[in-house]
């Protein structure tokens, strides 16, 4: 990939990165500051419920934050925008869609396809 393509990659990684490690903060003082005293047991179910939507949430940007960390070390090591599987160029639609992409759309799709019919490969 040309270097000023990877200029451009690593630049929207980055922002991205930059973005939700902005959001986590926020979203765990959310989670602390909420430590209400409620008596009404809805309420309690209520507050449980919205706790482990966060924590869920929180679990999934972390690892969108891990698999960008690993993008930005791909352009590093010169191995971006090569797919993990076959080897090929991932498509540059492919890369704005999902800069942290490790697959070409051709090997994604066969695994996600091999991933549903065996689900104990995840």
């Amino acid at each position: 990939m040309e270097p000023d393509r990877l200029l451009v990659f690593r630049k929207l990684l980055q922002e991205r990165l930059s973005s939700l490690e902005t959001s986590f903060g926020a979203r765990i003082g959310e989670l602390v500051d909420q430590r209400d005293v409620l008596a009404d047991t809805a309420d309690i179910a209520t507050e449980e419920s919205d706790r482990d939507l966060t924590l869920r949430m929180h679990d999934h940007e972390r690892k969108v934050v891990d698999e960008i960390r690993a993008a930005i070390r791909r352009i590093d090591d010169g191995e971006y925008g090569v797919c993990e599987a076959c080897g090929d160029d991932i498509g540059e639609r492919r890369l704005l869609a999902r800069p942290m992409a490790t697959h070409c759309i051709d090997c994604m799709t066969e695994l996600e396809a091999t991933q549903r019919r065996e689900p104990s490969l995840l």
